[in-house]
C-alpha cells in the first residue's frame, strides 16, 4: 500500500524517557509542530527503543509515554493534523523488525556511529546486548513500514537514515521480483539545530542533569537560570564579556527577541550589564514561550485518559497502514498468510 495522500509522508519518533526539556522542543519538536500543517505526519512514542539501555527497569515505562504525549499535545501537535502512536501498540514494528534483521550484516551495524559512541559514554549500564546493536534495524523498520518520504533528523542522526536506505536497497534486491521495489528509500530532511547549551554550558541531556523541562514553572527556570554557567573570561561584574562564548547568549539567540538581543550584546560587551540581569531577560523569554504549552498541557494533566485515547486512535491508524505494508511484505517473500496450492496439485 502506497501513500494515498497527495502530501509527502513524514516519520519520526522520541524513545519514551519522560518529561520533555528545552532541548527536546528545539532539537525536534518545534519543528514536527511546523511540518504537521505542510506533511502527512506520523510521530510515535517510542518505548521499544526505550528498552535499548533502560531494558532493567521498565517500571515507568507507560508513564513516560503519556508524560511525552503530553509535552507534545502541549506544544502544539493536534491529532487532527498528525497520526501520534505508541510503538508498541504497532506489532508490525516488530516483525519487520525480524524480517529486516535476517538481512542485515554485522559489519552494518557495528560501523553506526552512535553504537561505538554510546558504548564508550554509557558506562553505568550494560550496552553488550543483542537489542542494542540492533536497535537501527527496528528504527529501519520504523520509516519502512510507513514507507516515509522523509525523516526530520539532526546531522548526527544522518548516518541512521542512510542505514535504513541500504537496508531497504538490500530488501528489494532479494525480494521486490516483478515490483521495481517494494520499500522506497526514504530521504533524510535536515533539520535546523540551533545550539542550545544546558545550565552547566553541556548539551542539554538528562543524563547530565543540566535540563530546563517544558513543564518547569517559572519560579524553577529562574532558579535554575541563576546557577547557569557564563563567559569564563568575565570574571568580574566590571569586565566586558561576548554573548558568542556564553552559554546564556546562546539562549538569548534563540529565545529572545531582536531588541532584547541588542540589549543584551550592548550590555555584555561594555559591562553596562550584569550576568544575573542577562540571566533574567533570558527567563523571561523561556517563560513567555513555556507558559502558553504548560497552560495546553494543564486540559490532559486533569484528565490523562483523553491523552491516552489520543495514542489509542493513532495506533489503530498506524496498525492499519503498517498492516497492508507487512501484507505486501509477507508476499514479496512467499510468505503471505494466505495459502494457494500449486496449480494442478488436488485441492
Amino acid at each position: 500500500m502506497g501513500n494515498p495522500s497527495s502530501k509527502k509522508r513524514v516519520l519520526s519518533g522520541m524513545r519514551s524517557t519522560g518529561k520533555l526539556h528545552l532541548g527536546n522542543y528545539v532539537g525536534a519538536l518545534e519543528n514536527w509542530v511546523r511540518m504537521q500543517e505542510q506533511y502527512e505526519c506520523f510521530f510515535f512514542v517510542a518505548d521499544w527503543h526505550a528498552l535499548t539501555t533502560d531494558y532493567a527497569d521498565t517500571s515507568r515505562i507507560k508513564e513516560n509515554s503519556v508524560e511525552v504525549l503530553l509535552d507534545w499535545l502541549a506544544a502544539g501537535l493536534d491529532p487532527e493534523k498528525c497520526v501520534m502512536f505508541i510503538q508498541s501498540h504497532v506489532p508490525s514494528h516488530a516483525e519487520l523488525h525480524l524480517l529486516l534483521s535476517m538481512i542485515t550484516p554485522l559489519g552494518w551495524l557495528e560501523r553506526v556511529p552512535t553504537y561505538k559512541e554510546q558504548r564508550e559514554n554509557i558506562k553505568e549500564k550494560d550496552l553488550g546486548t543483542y537489542g542494542f546493536l540492533g536497535y537501527p534495524v527496528l528504527q529501519s523498520a520504523d520509516i519502512l513500514i510507513y514507507k516515509a518520504d522523509f525523516v526530520p533528523v539532526g546531522e548526527d542522526q544522518v548516518a541512521h537514515v542512510e542505514l535504513t536506505r541500504e537496508i531497504a536497497r538490500r530488501f528489494n534486491g532479494f525480494y521486490a521480483g516483478k515490483r521495481a521495489y517494494v520499500f522506497p528509500e526514504p530521504q533524510s530532511l535536515l533539520t535546523p539545530t540551533p545550539k542550545l547549551p544546558g545550565t552547566d554550558g553541556r548539551k542539554m541531556s538528562k543524563s547530565y542533569g543540566n535540563t530546563i523541562l517544558l513543564t518547569d514553572p517559572e519560579p524553577t527556570i529562574r532558579l535554575k537560570l541563576k546557577t547557569m554557567v557564563t563567559d569564563p573570561a568575565r570574571v568580574r561584574r566590571t569586565d566586558p564579556g561576548n554573548p558568542d562564548v556564553c552559554p546564556v547568549g546562546d539562549l538569548h539567540k534563540i529565545f529572545s527577541d531582536k531588541e532584547t538581543m541588542a540589549k543584551v550584546n550592548e550590555g555584555c560587551r561594555s559591562a553596562g550589564i550584569g550576568c544575573i540581569e542577562c540571566k533574567g531577560w533570558a527567563a523571561d523569554a523561556l517563560v513567555k514561550i513555556l507558559n502558553p504549552m504548560q497552560e495546553r498541557r494543564k486540559k490532559y494533566e486533569e484528565n490523562p485518559r483523553l491523552a491516552w485515547d489520543i495514542l489509542e486512535a493513532g495506533s489503530a491508524r498506524a496498525q492499519k497502514i503498517s498492516g497492508a505494508t507487512m501484507d505486501e511484505v509477507r508476499d514479496s517473500m512467499g510468505m503471505s498468510l494466505n495459502y494457494e496450492p500449486p496449480r494442478g496439485s488436488s485441492k
